[in-house]
């Protein structure tokens, strides 16, 4: 039987992934959580075969919490659920050592298969995605801009052209507007560029935002 922690804050998408594995013979939610605490809490105290991890945890990024996770135990299998576009966190969280990246649209059959191939230490990706990534291999081409970022100020540049102030993202982030404003000056002399228009058009320009 396949043990699996749910960690997700939002209680109705937990119930909804109960059920769907509870309609199979060989996969069973013995876990759930609802924040970043919870989710570093359960681990160290319990052992787990996958934990099904929300890349949008508050407070916290899922990322950070992934790395807190392979970092207390190397050997966890994590498959990260994403409302995220693949190429806007899959290679980053695949990278961080997660086993799959899935986006919540996905069927629940597409579900069950990744999480019965990342128990067994296989990784899970979407066919599109394996796609995407071969076309990228090939064309061996450099990295561009945005891939530069560190994963925070990844973050705070997705929140930055999606309109938010320094403030509001230091407040949802649990950061000083001092720290945020660190990130946003360093992610503006990474990518060459001065302001966040400037950001804003290069984000709609690679298809960035939502």
């Amino acid at each position: 039987m396949i043990r699996v922690l749910i960690a997700d804050d939002h209680r109705i998408v937990r119930e909804g992934l109960k059920q769907i594995l509870a309609e199979t013979s060989d996969i069973t939610a013995v876990g759930e959580a609802s924040n970043a605490g919870e989710v570093l809490t359960q681990v160290l105290k319990n052992d787990y075969d996958v934990v099904l991890l929300d890349i949008s945890m508050p407070g916290r990024s899922g990322l950070e919490v992934l790395r807190e996770l392979k970092s207390a135990k190397a050997g966890l299998k994590v498959l990260m659920l994403s409302m995220h576009p693949e190429e806007h966190y899959a290679v980053r969280a695949l990278k961080a050592g997660a086993s799959g990246y899935l986006t919540k649209d996905r069927a629940p059959e597409e579900l069950i298969e990744a999480i019965r191939r990342v128990s067994l230490g296989g990784k899970y990706i979407s066919a599109t995605l394996a796609e995407k990534l071969a076309f990228y291999l090939e064309e061996d081409s450099e990295k561009p801009p945005h891939e530069r970022l560190s994963d925070r100020e990844y973050e705070v540049m997705r929140m930055l052209v999606s309109g938010k102030t320094v403030k509001e993202i230091a407040q949802e982030l649990s950061l000083s507007v001092k720290t945020v404003s660190t990130h946003r000056t360093r992610l503006l002399r990474k990518m060459s560029m001065k302001t966040n228009a400037q950001l804003t058009s290069y984000a709609i320009q690679n298809k960035l935002v939502e």
